[in-house]
């Protein structure tokens, strides 16, 4: 496989607190358990984000799948990474698509056009990056702003399952058994069943939920009708894009904050390996706008390098691109099946919620981590400020307006941080 050979590695390398590297992997069968898991842990975004902007949700994931492969092959199988539903698209893509929801939406086909030139410009960037190289990034970028740009996409979206994932008291209080749940299995487990921290958590609390509610009668009781009636097989429902100038003016943008989530991720990925990927950064922006235009082109949403997915690697320290290389298969094969997508959709929304604030909390985390190896000196006002600014634009969402174009938290947040640093460095 040349390019595509990873070191297996055994599990006692884990069991001994080990790392796996990007080049390395566990042998194959954990390799998919761990697939699984990260499947599971994108699928909740990837599916709500297509049914916010009345996308159909089995695209979204056959077209992660695709997308995640795509990104594989051209960083050269380096950079660990699993590609979602960006959620930078809904705002613009509502705004330009005149989407009222919920159901289908009848005018997909002009916010495709949108997510297609996004895309074309993101691999534009890319290809920028690519022949120049990172320097000017790394000047723009220093680890006080990296660290605020990863820690910000984790509380950016803290207000997600807290705010929408827990409709009831009931459901809010099954959150918290859900991240004790994922806690306890951190750290009173060891070796694999302590990787699968996040799919253990997940189904011991989908187990507990199911006694409190089908036998105490607790709360919406869990619903398995849909897996039995989904087919096994199904092709989903493509569409195609339209291009009107407008809503391509409206969407393309996205592009930009695409790239910040790129850099951040792949920083975050290099402070937790040790292993410097800023070399494939370029081949990473045009993998993931390639696999947005791919996207674009057959009815799914813009793509964008998952946070969701490096809180898991956080977690189990495996970042073995292995790992993606099967999950992208998986998601793909899955695309093709209601009845997977009718059994991920039986998981509590409570318990998706409490296994989200676990993910959010670890990117959050990941973000100081880059602060703290890289000692960031916060006695100095200049990175006291960038840090504090940023950190709240993000986390409170503060939003800035540009006619129809609207920049959110984690983009107000990764601009301002850059503009900040800029202004500030300029006393030397």
């Amino acid at each position: 496989m040349g390019m595509f050979s990873w070191n297996e590695k055994s599990s006692a390398t884990l069991a001994g607190g080990g790392v796996i590297g990007p080049d390395e992997r566990l042998p194959w069968p954990q390799t998919a358990v761990m697939g699984v898991q990260h499947l599971i842990a994108m699928f909740g975004a990837t599916v709500l984000a297509p049914i916010l902007m009345g996308f159909d949700p089995n695209v979204a994931i056959l077209m992660s799948g695709i997308g995640t492969l795509i990104f594989f092959v051209m960083t050269g199988g380096k950079v660990p990474s699993y590609l979602g539903s960006s959620f930078a698209f809904i705002g613009v893509v509502i705004a330009a698509s005149g989407y009222a929801g919920p159901g289908p939406n009848a005018n997909i086909g002009v916010a495709l056009g949108g997510i297609v030139a996004c895309g074309i410009v993101y691999t534009l960037i890319g290809a920028l990056v690519q022949a120049i190289g990172t320097g000017w990034i790394e000047r723009l970028m220093p680890p006080v702003v990296t660290g605020s740009v990863v820690a910000v996409i984790g509380l950016n979206l803290a207000g997600i399952p807290i705010k929408n994932m827990a409709p009831t008291n009931f459901d809010a209080w099954m959150q918290g058994v859900t991240f004790v749940c994922v806690a306890l299995v951190a750290v009173f487990s060891s070796g694999m069943l302590q990787r699968l921290l996040i799919l253990m958590g997940l189904i011991i609390a989908s187990v507990i939920y199911a006694v409190l509610t089908n036998g105490f009668g607790l709360g919406k009781p869990l619903d398995l009708s849909g897996i039995a009636s989904a087919a096994w097989f199904g092709l989903p429902s493509f569409s195609a894009p339209v291009f009107q100038a407008n809503a391509m003016l409206l969407i393309a943008p996205v592009a930009i904050i695409l790239v910040a989530e790129n850099l951040g991720h792949i920083k975050a990925v290099t402070a937790m390996t040790g292993k410097n990927l800023d070399k494939y950064m370029g081949r990473a922006f045009m993998g993931d706008g390639v696999a947005t235009i791919v996207a674009g082109s057959a009815g799914g949403t813009g793509v964008t390098t998952y946070a969701e997915n490096i809180g898991v690697m956080a977690a189990t320290k495996i970042y073995s691109t292995a790992i993606f290389f099967v999950a992208g298969i998986m998601a793909i094969l899955l695309g093709f099946s209601p009845k997977f997508g009718a059994l991920i959709q039986a998981i509590p929304l409570a318990v998706m919620g409490g296994v989200s604030i676990v993910v959010f909390g670890l990117i959050a985390v990941a973000g100081a981590k880059i602060w703290v190896d890289n000692k960031v000196d916060f006695s100095n006002n200049k990175n006291l400020l960038v840090a504090a600014i940023t950190l709240v634009l993000g986390t409170g969402d503060y939003t800035l307006r540009f006619g129809e174009f609207a920049l959110g938290g984690i983009g107000t947040a990764t601009f301002g941080a850059i503009g900040l640093y800029a202004l500030l460095n300029r006393k030397g």
